[in-house]
């Protein structure tokens, strides 16, 4: 894990700005100071947003600010974390009232607690979130917080006022704020950019108003999951307390949503109407907080000895979630024996669970045997056609083994039953390289491009892949049919420049 320093994120901020031009940062200039403490104070609007934008339009802007989140957050790699954090995601977005279609979370590598809304559906948690959580109910009630924020709009609506920009450039000003509130929460980014006097325009914030109206339908999803509705204004109230004991200054999630005790109030309250719900944490909560604690070491062996401790004392919530850091971060440390060894307790006690299969996979892979890790998740993924980070071990594994034409035939298998992984066509764009396949190499770096947000690079590749010599017709034509496609997008976004 890191600590961004300051300094960076300047540099990020000031270049955003930059980027939105000199009438951008007139307009913000010339906007009237607020006339709450609460930031961009916007009248409400109602559902004005679905007005203002189409759907097509949200997915530009939507794609348009995670290119540049992108760019300057490090969003985790890790297919095991980042599939845990969608699925908890979605079992939410399906338990909700109000929200529906198809939401993005991801996870920052970033200490710091805190979780950000942007448009549409795109929601990040930061790692730091996630180990101080004690329970996924916890977990769950941010999560079913920031999902209430976007279900609701309510940072469409605060830059609705902006409405006669550019999607580019709104899609700018929004990822610029998320990263002034979620990176440095002190300082907005007009702040950081030495722009005077207009911080609190600047910040994403949101109204006392949107604060409640997440909170509300926040816990009644969460009581339609099956989980405690009182983790929400627990959790508020746990990180409210230890900011106190602690003076080393509020969380940034407390920042980008201020709490009192009137909001705590009101959410028992509200969790009163529902009452206690007990059900037992998820494994992968547990497993995926054991991961981040690992990593959460410079060195691995610092890891090793943070675990062998925890072990031996019998200091932990879960047994198999503690042998399971002990068992990364031996791998971690090169002991590839050892880590074998807890992998094997683990999946006597848990043999298909997906983060051990995938653990046995990595540790054969890093001791020299990719057929025998290959061997080992041939019949799990055969069962489990559609399981994103067994999908992936398998196909490095088959890469290893030097097999990229069998890695390359099981993505596209894959694909066409779990789209738009951007991680998935560049291992799929390297996996056609190492088999001679330029044509394919190009058409798959077009899709990781796209779905990370750079549509003209995408364009430029298909092009490029159109162009190679002794191209079989099948293979030209559907290349074709996508160039088509992402060109009429491209059209489309400029008419609406």
């Amino acid at each position: 894990m890191r600590n961004t320093p300051n300094r960076t994120i300047v540099a990020v901020a000031r270049a955003l700005l930059l980027a939105l031009g000199v009438a951008c940062v007139g307009l913000l200039l010339s906007a009237p100071p607020p006339a709450q403490a609460d930031a961009y104070d916007l009248p409400e609007m109602g559902s004005s947003a679905d007005v203002i934008l189409s759907a097509t339009e949200k997915r530009e802007l939507g794609q348009e600010f995670i290119k540049w989140v992108r760019k300057a957050l490090k969003i985790s790699s890790d297919p095991i974390l980042t599939d845990y954090i969608q699925s908890l995601g979605n079992e939410l977005v399906a338990a909700s009232r109000e929200s529906s279609g198809s939401y993005n979370f991801f996870l920052v590598e970033e200490p710091s607690i805190n979780a950000f809304a942007g448009p549409a559906g795109h929601i990040g948690v930061n790692a730091g979130l996630i180990l101080a959580t004690e329970t996924e109910s916890e977990l769950a009630a941010v999560l079913a917080h920031e999902i209430a924020h976007v279900s609701q709009k309510h940072l469409l609506r605060r830059f609705e006022a902006q409405k006669q920009m550019s999607i580019p450039t709104v899609a700018l000003m929004l990822a610029a704020a998320v990263l002034g509130a979620a990176v440095d929460p002190n300082a907005g980014i007009a702040a950081m950019a030495g722009i005077q006097g207009v911080a609190a325009q600047q910040q994403v914030n949101f109204t006392r108003a949107n604060e409640e109206e997440a909170d509300r339908i926040g816990i009644d999803t969460l009581a339609r999951s099956g989980r405690d509705p009182f983790a929400m204004p627990g959790f508020f109230q746990k990180l409210t307390r230890a900011t106190r004991i602690y003076d080393s200054g509020a969380p940034q999630l407390l920042r980008t949503h201020p709490v009192n005790a009137d909001r705590i109030a009101d959410g028992l309250a509200r969790a009163e109407r529902h009452g206690h719900q007990q059900r037992p944490d998820n494994l992968r909560f547990q497993l995926a907080r054991a991961n981040l604690r690992q990593r959460n070491y410079a060195r691995a062996e610092q890891a090793v000895d943070h675990f062998e401790k925890t072990l031996a004392k019998r200091r932990y919530r879960s047994e198999i979630a503690e042998r399971y850091g002990y068992a990364l971060a031996l791998s971690r440390a090169g002991h590839q024996n050892q880590a074998a060894e807890q992998a094997r307790w683990l999946l006597a006690r848990q043999p298909s669970q997906v983060e051990f299969l995938v653990l046995q996979a990595e540790i054969l892979r890093r001791s020299g045997k990719p057929e025998a890790a290959v061997t080992e998740l041939k019949g799990s993924v055969g069962l489990s056609p559609g399981n994103w980070p067994l999908q992936q071990t398998y196909a490095e594994a088959l890469m290893d083994a030097g097999k990229p034409k069998a890695a390359l035939a099981a993505l596209e298998h894959f694909i066409e039953l779990r789209p738009g992984i951007a991680q998935i066509y560049t291992l799929m764009a390297d996996a056609a390289g190492k088999s001679g396949q330029r044509a394919q190499t190009l058409r798959w770096r077009a899709e990781a491009l796209y779905y990370s947000g750079d549509l003209e690079p995408a364009i430029r590749q298909l092009e490029l892949a159109l162009r190679q010599p002794n191209l079989e017709f099948h293979l030209a034509s559907k290349i074709q049919v996508r160039l088509m496609e992402l060109n009429a997008e491209q059209r489309a976004r400029e008419n609406r420049r």
